[in-house]
């Protein structure tokens, strides 16, 4: 079958989608109530220097990704990346790794919502919420792109004014117009073992945290693939995401770390405990004296949350589509609607979504750790990807003779930049949780729910490869030539 035989998606996001969405999927529990626990854990020099490492990774990440996508704009994005220019086995299961990545964190996300909930209706089993949420995140999966798009837009706007009132909140507090009395402002950066706690180990641990904060990014890369003009939308969204991101988290984490102490013990309760109230931006507004401020924020969570399983479900759905119409998942999952949504592979999402019921029978906390943990991993093996794709993908094109200025987009700092993200990435994941295997006794139940993902891949990847004898793409035969948007 020829590429424009191939089902079509509808190429309807423009760059101010293309933001929201990269923005909407990344903005959510992650800065909202785990932030809390990195300056807890880490202090707050270690939980800084911890977001800044990572949104430098993820800087050189994005510009990878752009170059790729530029040249190449796809729904399958890292599964068509990983498959073209490094090897078929890597792609299939990049692809699948960040189908169920993002299918597991819409369950995630849904089982966030049971805690939140109590907070106004304590009395009514968490069941109950998800299952609503779930519907209205399917209904909205279910309209044309541009519905979603624009539903998303909404959605990621509310996040973005919240996170905007509170910096300018904090900022206010800090040069001491709306500051606590006998409030000194710099005390909980030089209180005790600030600003940094804990040393190496502790920086690695709030860097998965951290990393998990900034999953969704990556999400142009797949939007690409319904995206206006992509040489054009692209760049520009590229460019416009990682900024506002970043601006967003080391800025919140900087006011948080300088206004909340350390030590305080709701920064960990709030990561570990359903009390909604303990969010560090909760904290935070009750100190500059607003008394309404946890429902306020308990709003502004729910929003968050909604619209990054919203995200999630989009992505996820979109790279499973993708994989369906090129013979890397069945075929029935290809199959678009009249309106050009692919409903099967929807459902198929909204599948694993589903376990997020799980706490009905395991407990809410359980499921919500185990979910957060196999998440994180995905994301950051989905990074991992995106470097070796984009490093081999620029190798391939400049041996086959052609022109860095040819490419729509060219990515900055090569080749520092993709062995940067590559050598960080790897750190991360093998250092994560190697306390388990010391002290004598081997922790085996955190081992699993902290690297699970990775022997998932790997048996994705190897079987595979032994199935099909795939080989790693020579640079000479490797595929590099620019992708018509209108045949994708």
């Amino acid at each position: 079958m020829s590429e424009t035989d191939l089902p079509q998606l509808k190429r309807k996001l423009g760059a101010r989608h293309l933001n929201m969405i990269a923005i909407g999927g990344s903005i959510g529990t992650g800065l909202f109530l785990a932030s809390g626990a990195t300056i807890a854990n880490a202090g707050p020099g270690g939980a800084l220097l911890a977001y800044c490492l990572i949104g430098i990774m993820i800087y050189f990440l994005m510009t990878s990704l752009g170059e790729l996508a530029t040249h190449n704009p796809t729904s399958g994005a890292f599964f068509t990346y990983g498959t073209k220019y490094v090897e078929g086995g890597f792609g299939f299961a990049l692809g699948w790794n960040y189908w169920y990545n993002w299918a597991i964190t819409v369950a995630f996300e849904l089982v966030a919502v049971q805690f939140i909930m109590k907070f106004w209706f304590p009395d009514i089993p968490g069941f109950y919420w998800s299952a609503i949420f779930l519907a209205i995140i399917f209904g909205i999966n279910a309209l044309t792109v541009k519905g979603f798009g624009e539903t998303e837009f909404l959605f990621s706007l509310v996040k973005v004014l919240a996170i905007i009132v509170f910096i300018i909140i904090g900022i206010a507090m800090i040069v001491k117009i709306m500051l606590t009395p006998n409030m000194v402002t710099f005390a909980n950066w030089t209180k005790g073992d600030a600003p940094f706690v804990g040393g190496f180990q502790a920086l690695i641990g709030v860097a998965m945290i951290a990393g998990f904060s900034f999953q969704g990014t990556e999400m142009v890369g797949v939007a690409a693939g319904e995206s206006k003009d992509p040489k054009k939308t692209i760049p520009i969204a590229i460019k416009q995401i990682f900024w506002r991101i970043l601006l967003f988290y080391v800025v919140c984490i900087f006011i948080i770390g300088t206004l909340v102490a350390y030590d305080d013990p709701r920064l960990l309760q709030a990561a570990a405990s359903e009390n909604i109230t303990l969010s560090p931006f909760t904290l935070m507004y009750e100190k500059a004296g607003f008394a309404f401020a946890a429902g306020l924020m308990n709003a502004v969570i729910l929003t968050a949350i909604l619209s990054a399983g919203n995200s999630g479900m989009y992505s996820s759905t979109r790279m499973l589509f993708d994989m369906a119409r090129k013979g890397s998942a069945p075929k029935w999952f290809a199959k678009l609607d009249p309106r050009g949504v692919p409903m099967n592979a929807l459902y198929a999402t909204t599948a694993i979504a589903a376990l997020c019921f799980l706490t009905t029978f395991i407990g809410e906390q359980q499921v919500f750790n185990w979910l957060l943990n196999m998440s994180g991993m995905c994301g950051f093996i989905v990074w991992l990807g995106i470097a070796i794709s984009h490093y081999r993908f620029r190798k391939g094109y400049l041996a086959q003779g052609h022109k860095l200025e040819d490419l729509a987009y060219k990515a900055k700092f090569f080749p520092f930049a993709p062995w940067f993200a590559f050598i960080l990435c790897s750190i991360i994941i093998l250092g994560q949780n190697y306390e388990a295997l010391i002290g004598g006794k081997i922790d085996w139940l955190g081992l699993l729910s902290t690297y699970i993902s990775i022997p998932l891949f790997l048996v994705i990847w190897l079987g595979y490869k032994w199935k099909y004898k795939t080989k790693l793409v020579s640079y000479q035969d490797m595929d590099v030539k620019p992708m018509n948007p209108d045949l994708d």
